[in-house]
């Protein structure tokens, strides 16, 4: 899945946001499931039709419009939910949507838009990595036992050091880059996408779930797999709206 995924990113921007736009719909679907239930067939359509309608536009070049779609389709989530987990109706909009919105946006980038998004790519990657070995090997105190009884300190440190490194190395491809820059980069970027991990897993105790789903035999769900990705890409899209909406890229990899 993983290499599919890849090769899918390097082929072209149209591949990827088919592929995005299919990630995000499951996600939106094991979250309605996750919350509702098999009840309120409705509020999962709203949340799934929304998902789609807004990586299409994505797709299409309207991602301003794209996200205009998802409040509205949160206003109707909580509307329809009849005051059952409203909230979280509403929140399983933009979890499944903004990621979606700013991955295509940041794949479609004409200015390094591929090196960029590799680069929240290989650093959700090396923090998941470098957390489970760094945590199994050093162990120590438990980062928050309540919510993830596995996850540790040294797990956090150690994917913290390993998105710094990579994200360091991305200097080699990317001209006029700081390296000090683009390590301090990964790190925030591992950091976010332990904290989306975290959040996922406090959403399942939340609700009593074990998995998000059971698509992926022996993995559990899909959003139980790209929690970290959807973390990262919502932080990434929120800083090219803050600091440069012409090119998410370049805010990735330049900033200010």
């Amino acid at each position: 899945m993983a290499i599919a995924a890849v090769a899918l990113t390097v082929v072209g921007s149209i591949p990827f946001s088919v592929l995005v736009a299919a990630v995000a719909l499951l996600v939106s679907w094991e979250w309605a499931r996750l919350v509702h239930g098999s009840h309120y067939r409705t509020v999962l359509a709203v949340l799934v039709g929304t998902t789609a309608v807004a990586a299409v536009l994505a797709a299409m070049g309207y991602v301003a419009l794209g996200l205009l779609v998802l409040p509205i389709g949160a206003i109707l989530a909580t509307v329809l939910s009849l005051g059952r987990n409203s909230v979280f109706s509403a929140l399983g909009v933009f979890y499944a949507g903004f990621p979606a919105v700013a991955l295509i946006w940041l794949r479609s980038d004409p200015w390094h838009g591929l090196l960029a998004t590799m680069f929240v790519i290989a650093i959700v990657a090396t923090s998941d990595t470098a957390a489970f070995f760094s945590g199994r090997l050093f162990r120590g105190p438990l980062l928050w036992e309540r919510v993830s009884p596995k996850k540790t300190w040294s797990g956090m440190l150690g994917a913290l050091i390993a998105c710094a490194i990579v994200g360091a190395l991305f200097w080699f491809a990317i001209p006029h880059g700081s390296a000090l820059r683009l390590g301090i980069t990964g790190a925030v970027l591992s950091l976010v996408a332990q904290a989306g991990d975290l959040a996922e897993s406090a959403l399942k105790r939340r609700f009593g779930a074990k998995d998000a789903g059971d698509i992926i035999p022996g993995h559990g769900g899909v959003m139980d797999r790209v929690d970290g990705i959807i973390a990262a890409a919502s932080a990434v899209g929120l800083v090219a709206v803050v600091v440069d909406v012409y090119s998410p890229a370049r805010a990735l990899l330049f900033g200010l």
